[in-house]
């Protein structure tokens, strides 16, 4: 008789404390706001779909997901023995896409600028890269705005900070622009901003596809596997390596961050703090207007007033740089000039610097800055400036808790995943300069 009372007891203590865990009035509060907020009514909407769910993952029509194309991408991504086509002998094979896109710094670069060829160094986080002694500045591979990360792509129809990649979306009514830029003539093809970048990004890089090198490297079978109705002058180039990249990219979903470990159901995944940062993200601070769906991101362009890479010392940009103009760079339109496009807020902790100008080094200098909304570049218009930048009337503890929210509820602590063990060169990735061997521990 005790031993069955013991049991009743244990039973009953153990559904108090269910109740009390789904009674938890922070829980209970956010599951309505969020339900308030989600298209439908239904905050499974904010749910990212699992990497491998491939049928579920955004992705281009032309490049439908498979098994096969992602470990191919995943390979390609990091693969420095593509890296032939540098601009002098000591940058041959040396750098890889993951070189301006860091795993462990959130797929950014670990410094306020990406240097791909030309570089030289790591450190632990790609903090240290730095520019080779040959190369001018305007002989590296950098960028006139801060690399993107690569974190949940696969909700990003038109890509880059002008979104002027991808045919349809936001870039139907531009064809007359494509014509401008080089670059963007790749629209014509009529494929997504993933699949066009990448295509186009393979050149720009100064890394080369085609049979002999996938031969030597060894990759001919996995392109086989992975497009085997493909032509083969597409699918040992750019086309093949671009759409593998493309998959892969789609397949990086931070789906292990607390914030979404909660909306399964985890309610102790997150802290009471994280929580209530969450309900100021969805409430009184407002960022659900921008950033939305389960990326938290949108191919929306707003202006911020921040300042332009070229202040934060980065190489070969300046105040003429067209990229400072952000999509009014790519359109001519007055009505876009310095707006850029709503970027995805997960794992953005993991490298301390933000905007397209990495003018700021915090998140927590982030959201002061969006909490007292002055502007910190005079040569952005007031009339320019979005409608949703305005004073948040944040208290001090209203900020800690929102800025606990994107530095803990939003970062999926096991990116490390979606690196490879190795890569078929056997070279060391994501840099193969003799420095950044050294700092990575290769052979």
């Amino acid at each position: 008789m005790n031993r069955v009372l013991l049991f009743l007891f244990v039973g009953l203590m153990l559904a108090a404390c269910a109740r009390d865990e789904v009674q938890n009035p922070l829980d209970n509060e956010l599951q309505k706001l969020l339900d308030r907020r989600a298209p439908g009514g239904d905050r499974r909407h904010f749910v990212l779909p699992h990497e491998t769910d491939y049928a579920n993952i955004p992705q281009d029509p032309a490049n439908p997901l498979s098994a096969d194309k992602v470990a191919l991408g995943k390979m390609l991504f990091f693969e420095t023995g593509l890296a032939v086509d540098a601009m002098k002998e000591n940058g041959m094979g040396t750098y890889s896409c993951a070189t301006c896109h860091v795993p462990s710094a959130g797929f950014m670069p670990g410094r306020i600028q990406g240097i791909a060829d030309g570089g030289v160094g790591f450190g632990r986080n790609g903090e240290s890269r730095n520019k080779l002694d040959n190369y001018q500045p305007e002989e590296l591979d950098v960028q006139g705005a801060r690399p993107l990360s690569m974190l949940n792509v696969a909700y990003v129809t038109n890509s880059t900070w002008s979104g002027k990649f991808g045919a349809g979306n936001v870039n139907e009514g531009t064809e007359y622009a494509w014509e401008k830029e080089p670059a963007t003539e790749i629209n014509h093809l009529g494929f997504q901003g993933l699949e066009s970048q990448n295509m186009e990004g393979l050149g720009l890089h100064r890394m080369l596809v085609n049979k002999p090198i996938l031969d030597s490297l060894g990759y001919t079978g996995m392109f086989d596997r992975a497009f085997p109705g493909m032509p083969e002058e597409h699918r040992y180039g750019k086309m093949g390596a671009s759409f593998a990249i493309s998959a892969y990219l789609r397949s990086l979903l931070t789906t292990q961050a607390p914030f979404q470990r909660w909306l399964r159901g985890e309610t102790m995944a997150m802290t009471d703090i994280e929580k209530g940062g969450a309900l100021l993200f969805y409430g009184k601070a407002g960022c659900y207007r921008c950033h939305k769906g389960p990326a938290l991101s949108s191919v929306e362009f707003h202006a911020l007033g921040v300042k332009d890479l070229f202040e934060a010392g980065a190489f070969a940009t300046d105040e003429n740089d067209l990229r400072n103009l952000g999509r009014g760079g790519f359109t001519g339109r007055q009505e876009d000039m310095f707006k850029f496009k709503v970027p995805q807020v997960y794992n953005m902790g993991d490298s301390p610097f933000y905007f397209h100008g990495s003018s700021k080094r915090s998140l927590h200098e982030v959201v002061e800055y969006f909490n007292e909304a002055v502007p910190e570049n005079p040569r952005v218009p007031e009339e320019n400036l979005s409608p949703f930048f305005h004073p948040l009337d944040l208290t001090d503890r209203e900020v800690e808790e929102l800025v606990q929210f994107l530095e803990n509820g939003l970062r999926d602590p096991n990116l490390q995943r979606y690196v490879p063990q190795e890569v078929l060169s056997g070279n060391c990735f994501p840099n193969n300069d003799t420095e950044s061997r050294w700092d990575l521990g290769c052979k």
